[in-house]
């Protein structure tokens, strides 16, 4: 396919569809050539900026592919939380380095990818403490910070360390003791410090 022809669909993918990421099947099958042949031509479509790789195996339009939607694309099964989602809600002065996500699997590829959008983490936890999002892919605030504590707690590091935490005393919920009760005992105890 030219390259004209290669825009063409991808636009049209986007506006008919909703459609931004790619497989390199789906891709091979649109060109109708071998993924061998697609490779040649997706260098040569990368460098004419006409798609970007934003995963092993997985392009899109550059700058049309956001961070839910790669992760829910490498790992079906990932949410994102900890730190970045801590910063979405506001909870959090500092800007987070990489974007954690939970998973159930162990996955044989790596645990951590760079990517166009950053750098992904994946940190696959016991069955208590993984809990899916039920609406987006991103932690609601207390699961966040239960997460994010957890976490980093596992890792030896204090969290309070790491963040300066704002607008904690207002997380108090009903549902709190029942979100708690999924943690270790210390991340708890911990995590009711953070909220007085």
């Amino acid at each position: 396919m030219k390259a004209s022809a290669w825009r063409e669909f991808l636009a049209d993918q986007r506006d008919q569809y909703g459609k931004v990421l790619f497989t390199v099947t789906e891709l091979a099958n649109v060109a109708g050539v071998s993924r061998a042949a697609l490779n040649v031509e997706l260098a040569r479509l990368r460098e004419q900026s006409i798609v970007t790789k934003y995963a092993h195996g997985l392009y899109g339009l550059p700058g049309a592919v956001g961070v839910e939607m790669l992760v829910s694309a490498i790992d079906s099964h990932a949410y994102i939380t900890g730190h970045f989602a801590l910063h979405v809600h506001n909870l959090v002065t500092q800007v987070p380095t990489a974007v954690t996500c939970f998973t159930d699997r162990r996955s044989p590829r790596a645990r951590e990818r760079g990517t166009p959008l950053g750098r992904l983490v994946f940190v696959c936890v016991r069955s208590g403490v993984y809990a899916p999002v039920s609406e987006g892919l991103v932690a609601p605030p207390v699961q966040a910070l239960c997460d994010f504590v957890y976490l980093e707690r596992r890792q030896g590091v204090r969290p309070e360390t790491l963040v300066t935490f704002r607008n904690l005393p207002g997380l108090r919920t009903p549902d709190l003791p029942d979100l708690l009760a999924r943690y270790p005992v210390t991340v708890q105890q911990h995590v009711e410090r953070l909220l007085t």
